[in-house]
């Protein structure tokens, strides 16, 4: 195969999404080749032997590496501005591996209280399992942070904007008090989106996305992405990948590659669409509270514009009168569909206290902010004016 193309870190994002990262084979196809390969086979059991050794670039297995997979890969760490990117077969196996990658039995990692579901799992139950422990901190508190550190505190973990409250926490500064005690800084991005956040240029170690959501974005396929230094991939975490197996198939790897061309496209329109929509749920009575990160009223407005160059295309609201009222509300959308994936072309909504957040009790809910009226809204690529009348004639039922 011939080597990567377009790799040069001067052309612009749009440019290294559709170019970065290619392999051609002998044949010289013009899309990426999907290569459909558990193995590989060598020339000599020398080369066999030197491969393993990684004496020898080339690839061995697919739990190991692929072409199709590694494309993407190559293409991912262009975008983002990484030396090295890893896929793995779902969003919560990157999460998984960038954190059990760097803790031992004995450590303690903190993290921010406003998670997805599964990430506090993994934090506050996978953890303990195998002996560290954790602390979970009011995140936009960067007080927070440094008081619950400990001598032996190795991860900061967060999400920045935070599922589904759309909290968002000053990286550049949780990033600094973890350089200043030694602990490496893990941050979810997939809210803000690769082309809205570089968290890798505000201090972070790694950066992890679950791929199924904005860089698919078309509901096919599960898939996630892990970037940090080549260094800190090959010290910490490609023997955990390697060895525990949670590689991406190549067919989805081929999905997410061909979507990385359209994903400025998609990502950006979301958003303006998202901004018409946020402003007009500002203005309708039956609703007590809505949060969406391109408002000025956001809690942390200040923080968005320093480290986001654009907002999400999630949208966070609040129903006065509970969760009736907001069951009644997702049952009369006739065009918005109730399911709790996000970022899709699709507009999708979904009641978090009932779904992605229903194992934890009421008081732990209402410490992340997640009430029994909130709904989360990701904005697909419908008009956003018949979004707005989907929503307006359910709002009626209320």
């Amino acid at each position: 195969m011939s080597g990567s193309e377009g790799g040069a870190a001067s052309l612009h994002p749009e440019t290294r999404l559709v170019h970065a990262g290619t392999l051609r084979s002998q044949f010289g196809e013009t899309s990426e080749a999907l290569f459909l390969t558990q193995g590989h086979v060598y020339d000599s059991a020398e080369q066999c032997e030197a491969r393993f050794l990684n004496k020898d670039p080339g690839f061995q297995y697919a739990r190991f590496s692929n072409p199709t997979v590694t494309m993407l890969e190559q293409r991912m760490a262009a975008f983002e501005g990484a030396e090295a990117c890893r896929a793995t077969a779902t969003g919560m196996a990157a999460v998984t591996a960038a954190v059990m990658g760097l803790v031992r039995a004995g450590d303690h990692v903190v993290a921010a209280q406003a998670l997805f579901g599964s990430c506090r799992y993994v934090v506050e139950e996978h953890l303990p399992r195998y002996g560290v422990a954790s602390t979970l901190v009011n995140g936009p508190d960067i007080e927070a942070w440094r008081k619950a550190v400990r001598p032996n505190t190795k991860v900061f973990f967060l999400e920045s904007p935070s599922n589904p409250t759309l909290e968002v926490i000053d990286i550049a500064a949780v990033a600094a008090i973890a350089k200043e005690v030694g602990a490496r800084l893990v941050v979810d991005n997939v809210f803000a989106t690769p082309l809205f956040q570089r968290p890798l240029e505000l201090g972070a170690d790694i950066v992890v996305y679950s791929a199924t959501k904005h860089i698919d974005g078309q509901g096919r396929c599960l898939g996630g992405l892990l970037l940090a230094s080549e260094e800190l991939i090959q010290t910490e975490i490609q023997t955990y990948l390697r060895q525990t197996g949670p590689a991406m198939s190549p067919f989805n790897a081929w999905v997410m590659l061909k979507a990385l061309e359209t994903l400025p496209l998609r990502v950006r329109r979301q958003a303006q669409s998202a901004a018409v929509i946020a402003d007009w749920l500002a203005g309708q009575e039956k609703l007590s509270k809505v949060i969406f990160p391109g408002h000025k009223n956001h809690p942390q407005a200040a923080t968005i514009a320093k480290q986001m160059s654009g907002p999400s295309t999630l949208i966070a609201f609040e129903v006065a009168s509970g969760k009736d009222a907001a069951f009644r509300l997702l049952n009369a959308m006739k065009l918005i569909r109730i399911s709790n994936n996000l970022g899709d072309a699709k507009s999708l909504i979904v009641h978090p206290a009932t779904t992605t957040h229903q194992r934890f009790t009421p008081e732990v809910r209402a410490s992340m902010g997640v009430t029994d009226g909130m709904i989360r809204l990701s904005i697909g690529l419908e008009h956003p004016d018949d979004l707005i009348a989907d929503i307006k004639q359910a709002l009626a039922t209320v």
